[in-house]
Formats: structure tokens, C-alpha cells, sequence
């Protein structure tokens, strides 16, 4: 997929803070005992293709992994939104349950437990293979080995299902909710802006929902909030852009409070400067002004990031270009510096893989999940590290 193309627009169819620390080029402390102890695969169907997942630890111990399964390659009809569970630490891991199943593609999907209890589970809708499909079709490749007739034919079925207005109708950003465990879950309701890992909790006790805008005709880049934990959701601020930059190059935005007020969000940015690479932008005022985004020095995306119990935040990413994998970077100053990048994985065949999300565990070690093809396979499985600082 060319990297200078909205990964959203193409899957889918402002107020400045002061005292920014521009922190590109500039490393903290190295992490002194980083170990990854053990990685291995944790889905469960290898004969199908698993995506962009999210892992979040709840309060009882428990891990929630959310992802688009059912799927049998990137872009495909099939998507749907599953849930795996752990209650040991990431051992073992339930067999997937389907949340969401609608007519068209469901993709990433975000997982978060608020304060109150409640499990917000996010996502987003595609039509990428419907033009995909209409574009072979149209170049004669339908009976190619790219285009087997008999795969061609299973699209079609999907396309059948709804005629193409209704399908259009259907794209959309959106989530569930539930507040009896994940026991039982609302219909899915909009929740204006997307991104891969969802909102983050508030010490304050709102939500707070960093990201962009899909499927409107000038797309905007920013926060939402709720006030009543998730239930609904409102725009809350724009994040503006750099001088040369265009927010409809920033995308897939992930956020965490570092002290109360000070919010820190990392933005995947396919600008022409610092293309490839992950910009942060922060907020001294819960979320209602934010600093220009500046480079922080790390090529990879999209970045996940969590605040340790000693106060250090931990971005994860996707690291698409040799050695392939995912890597993470440590913080000990709320996110002005960041350490050199510790390998969580290089063994990665190529592109196709990322998205990681890092828990923090009982015992203080760390749980990295991310989606990867692996070597001699076109499926892509979830796999998990867990490691040590």
C-alpha cells in the first residue's frame, strides 16, 4: 500500500498549547534490563487472516484482546470484530467471540475498561475490497493466480448481500458497550472520530478519544469526549498542523495521561517531512489546547502508549522496514525524551505486520500484542511478547 496515501480514506472510501519540548534527535537513559523473555503465537485459526488487535489489562487482572477476524487476507469482505480473553497473564487464551459481524468489512479494533467498569470496544467499516474487486474486474484479472475465479465468486456473494447504495451507507466509525463484564453488548453506536486503539480514561473521570475523521469530506484530526462514560460523544478540540503539514496526513492517533491534565498523543503522519515516522503533540489542560506535532525521531507506526505504575510511558509500534517487527521506546521525563528502541520482534517476513499494544502485568512485566504474517503463509496470526524492563 503506498505509504503517502490515507491508510482511512482508503480503506473507507484549533487552539496551541505552549511549552512544547521538541524532542527530535534527542534520546533519554537507555532501558537497563530490557529481556524479552518468550514470543509466540496466540490465535487460534492459522487457516485464517487476524488483524490489528488491541490488548487491555481490567482492574481484576483480567486481559481483553480485541482484533478483525475471519478475514482471509488485508483487504477482504469478511472482517468481523472478535474478543479473546486471559486470565493468566496472556498462557492461554479463550477461543475468539464475534462482537461485531455486519454486512461489509469491520476492521481494527480498540479495547478499553473505564473506571466505572464499563468495556468500550471500537471499530470501523470498508468498502477498499469492493473497489479492489470492480478494479480487477475491470483490468481483465478475474481467473489470474492473484484473482482465482473461486475467491472472485465468494466477494460477489458478499456483494449480493446489500445493493451498493446500502452498502455505502454502512461506513461508518463506531463502538459498543458493555458494563456487565462483556457479557452483553449494545448495538453499535457512532462515535465521530477512529483510531486503531480506541479512547483512553481520564483522571478527571472523562473520556478522552484522540483521532480523525473517516468519511467526511474534509477530514478533521483532534479529540472527542464523553462525559458519561462512553455513552455518547462530542468534539471536543482540533489538533492543528505543522506549518506544510495537511491533517489529512495524520492518522491513527493513540493518547495517555501522564499526570492529571498533562495528556500526551503520538500521530501517524504520511506528510512529505518526517514521512513514516510518529509525531507527538501534548496537552497541559485535559485535552483542550494541544502543542504543534513535532518529530520525536522514531520511524513507525502506528504507536500505542501506556503509562507505567512508576510513572515511565511505553510507546509500542510496527517497524515495516528491516528488521521487520515491533519495537518499543521508554520515557522517563512524561514523553519530552525517548530511549534508543528496544526489539520486541525482528523476525517478521515483511510489511504485513504491527500494531502492538503493551500491558502492563501483575508482577510489573510487560505483554506486547501485534498481527504479523508469518514466513510461507499469506494468513496473518496474533502474536504476543512478553519481556521486562
Amino acid at each position: 500500500m503506498p505509504e503517502r496515501i490515507s491508510r482511512r480514506r482508503m480503506l473507507g472510501a484549533v487552539a496551541i498549547g505552549a511549552g512544547a519540548a521538541v524532542a527530535t534527535g534527542r534520546r533519554s537513559a537507555a532501558a537497563t534490563g530490557f529481556k524479552v523473555n518468550d514470543t509466540k503465537v496466540i490465535s487460534h485459526q492459522p487457516n485464517l487472516y487476524n488483524g490489528w488487535p488491541t490488548v487491555a489489562r481490567r482492574r481484576n487482572g483480567e486481559l481483553l484482546l480485541v482484533c478483525s477476524g475471519g478475514r482471509e487476507s488485508h483487504v477482504c469482505p469478511y472482517g468481523r470484530v472478535e474478543l479473546m480473553r486471559s486470565t493468566d497473564g496472556g498462557d492461554t487464551w479463550s477461543w475468539p467471540r464475534i462482537l461485531i459481524d455486519g454486512p461489509i468489512d469491520d476492521r481494527d479494533a480498540g479495547v478499553l475498561e473505564t473506571a466505572r467498569g464499563t468495556l468500550l470496544v471500537t471499530t470501523f467499516t470498508s468498502l477498499a475490497w469492493d473497489d479492489r474487486l470492480a478494479a480487477a474486474e475491470k483490468k481483465g484479472e478475474v481467473g489470474s493466480e492473484k484473482w482465482p475465479k473461486e475467491m472472485v465468486e465468494r466477494w460477489h456473494a458478499v456483494r449480493r448481500r446489500l445493493p451498493s447504495e446500502e452498502r455505502k451507507k454502512l461506513l461508518t466509525q463506531s463502538m459498543i458497550r458493555s458494563t456487565d463484564g462483556g457479557v452483553s453488548w449494545t448495538p453499535t453506536y457512532y462515535s465521530i472520530v477512529n483510531s486503531p486503539h480506541g479512547p483512553i480514561q481520564l483522571n478527571d473521570g472523562r473520556l478522552l478519544y484522540p483521532g480523525a475523521t473517516i468519511f467526511e469530506r474534509t477530514q478533521r484530526v483532534g479529540v472527542c469526549e464523553s462525559l458519561d462514560d462512553g455513552k455518547s460523544w462530542r468534539w471536543s478540540t482540533a489538533i492543528a498542523a505543522r506549518p506544510g503539514d495537511t491533517t489529512d496526513g495524520y492518522h491513527e492517533l493513540h493518547g495517555v495521561e501522564v499526570s492529571p491534565g498533562h495528556v500526551v498523543v503520538h500521530i501517524r503522519n504520511h506528510n512529505k517531512k518526517n514521512e513514516g515516522e510518529t509525531l507527538q503533540t501534548e496537552s497541559h489542560d485535559g485535552g483542550q489546547t494541544w502543542t504543534l506535532p513535532h518529530p520525536i525521531g522514531v520511524w513507525g507506526l502506528p504507536s500505542h502508549l501506556l503509562c507505567l505504575r512508576d510513572g515511565r510511558l511505553v510507546m509500542s509500534y510496527g517497524h515495516r522496514r528491516p528488521p521487520f517487527g515491533n519495537q518499543a521506546r521508554v520515557s522517563s521525563d512524561g514523553g519530552r525524551t525517548w530511549s534508543e528502541p528496544l526489539l520486541l520482534s525482528t523476525d517478521g517476513p515483511g510489511r504485513d505486520l504491527g500494531y502492538p499494544s503493551t500491558v502492563e502485568l501483575d508482577d510489573g512485566s510487560l505483554l506486547t500484542v501485534w498481527y504479523e504474517v508469518r514466513p510461507g503463509s499469506h494468513f496473518a496470526v496474533l502474536r504476543q511478547a512478553r519481556w521486562t524492563l
